[in-house]
């Protein structure tokens, strides 16, 4: 059975205690690894040799780091088979999704190596004759990175990427429910040849995630994952006055209008929705339906939401997968009963499969409303719950009626209606006539419980810089 070491100050090391944590295929329950869990001693030396590296990484041109980062996207290429393969059994993706997202984060690399000349401050006005202000953007110091277990691949090289382009080094620490992948990340690290303490990678539990959120040495969090964890980060930033950078949770609405093409928006929410069973933090999480629409767009969506299939991808690529544990089908399970008990209609899914895999239908619910826990909470599962509207202002109402605003879904062929969503709807994104797909040049930032800072294009490679301003008495 596969055994992963932990990754620090260039080297793959031996483990100082007996901890290891399981990782479990989820198609199969069964147990495909074993990685050792970081000592709290690890954890610190980690950080130490991060600090001590960012000392000569960041006083490197940006243009030399680029040249390294382009090395790395080569190698995270070269390497996306054994990342895929590793991928693949850890999460219950097909291995042609894991591998693509491999080279996906290979892709990512290389574009913010191409930051590297366009990392600018700026010449600002004084207010006196014999004075210039100039602010230099510089690097923070050590990036603590928490990645999490649905696109861990993609998201670690999203985060790792912008950080070490702008002067940072990091410590990573990978969701224990998908550690492999990291580690096969690891071995790309090392082919490319990056500086020893750069890219330091560890598998730990909660407690020894603390001691590395919490030394003094790191200067900023990164996080994608839930509200809760969010919270806990926040707690940890507290202790050094860290600068904190989230991606929560997210209830993405899709907000259908009756002049909309049904079918094509139908097949899209359903693909949205039944991608990675529903594990994406942008994927549509409830649908606001005009009224006079209501009862065929419910209809078309039931069509395509009952021929979805689910089962081990490794066997047949073309079927939904499983969630993450038998937990979160757990917690999904409860939340379709209390829907139906609150007087939601189940159109299809909604019950528990037997057999091994943490498997759940692709599940449809009516007549719901927008008080349901349903509409209020995250799934981040295979569930639509829609609601019926009759005007778009009360629509947009509802859509912004809640505590997330990380993405947001407009179908219609009215510009008026689509310029009055995109100056009114209280999220980072709205998509018009699409489902989210977080392009990497953009910038994927949530409003309200949905997070703080963002990702991606110039302003998330930016979040990982601190400011300096030199005033000059000439």
């Amino acid at each position: 059975m596969r055994l992963d070491r932990n990754f620090a100050n260039g080297c793959f090391i031996d483990a100082a205690s007996d901890e290891l944590i399981a990782v479990t295929n989820p198609a199969t329950e069964a147990v495909i690894a074993h990685v050792t869990g970081a000592t709290h001693a690890e954890a610190i030396a980690a950080v130490d040799a991060a600090a001590a590296a960012q000392k000569g990484w960041g006083k490197l041109p940006s243009a030399e780091r680029a040249v390294y980062l382009h090395k790395l996207a080569d190698a995270l290429t070269e390497c996306a088979p054994a990342i895929g393969a590793a991928l693949a059994l850890e999460s219950g993706k097909s291995v042609a999704d894991a591998t693509n997202e491999a080279i996906y984060a290979g892709q990512i690399t290389r574009y913010h190596a191409e930051w590297a000349r366009r990392i600018e401050g700026e010449v600002i006005p004084s207010d006196t004759p014999d004075e210039n202000l100039v602010l230099h953007r510089e690097p923070i110091g050590v990036v603590a990175c928490l990645i999490p277990f649905n696109y861990p691949v993609y998201t670690f090289m999203r985060k790792v990427a912008p950080a070490l382009i702008a002067g940072n080094t990091v410590v990573v620490r990978p969701s224990n429910n998908t550690p492999t992948s990291a580690f096969e990340i690891a071995k790309a690290v090392e082919k490319a040849g990056l500086p020893a303490g750069v890219v330091n990678i560890l598998a730990m539990n909660h407690a020894t995630a603390e001691a590395l959120c919490t030394h003094p040495k790191v200067g900023m969090i990164t996080l994608t994952g839930s509200v809760g964890a969010g919270r806990k980060v926040l707690d940890y930033c507290k202790a050094n006055i860290a600068k904190p950078s989230l991606e929560l949770g997210g209830k993405t609405p899709a907000i259908i209008e009756a002049d909309a093409d049904l079918e094509k928006a139908a097949r899209d929410l359903v693909a949205s929705k039944t991608t990675h069973c529903g594990q994406l933090c942008t994927a549509i999480e409830r649908v606001y339906v005009q009224e006079s629409v209501h009862d065929r767009f419910v209809a078309l969506l039931k069509k395509h939401m009952s021929a979805v299939e689910s089962g081990d991808r490794s066997e047949q690529p073309s079927l939904m997968g499983p969630l993450v544990n038998d937990a979160s089908r757990q917690s999904i399970h409860g939340m379709v009963e209390r829907a139906i008990a609150a007087g939601a209609t189940l159109e299809t899914g909604g019950r528990l499969p037997q057999g091994k895999g943490f498997f759940y239908p692709a599940t449809l619910l009516s007549n719901c409303r927008q008080d349901m826990e349903i509409i209020q909470e995250e799934t981040f599962g295979p569930i639509m719950p829609v609601v019926k509207y009759r005007t778009l202002d009360e629509a947009l109402a509802m859509a912004n009626d809640h505590q997330f605003g990380l993405s947001s879904v407009l179908y219609t062929e009215n510009y008026r209606s689509a310029m009055k969503i995109a100056n009114g709807i209280e999220a980072g994104e709205l998509y018009v006539n699409r489902t989210p797909a977080d392009p990497y040049q953009g910038f994927h930032a949530g409003w309200k419980r949905s997070g703080l800072g963002g990702d991606d294009g110039k302003h998330g490679m930016l979040e990982f810089t601190q400011t300096r301003l030199v005033v000059m008495k000439y």
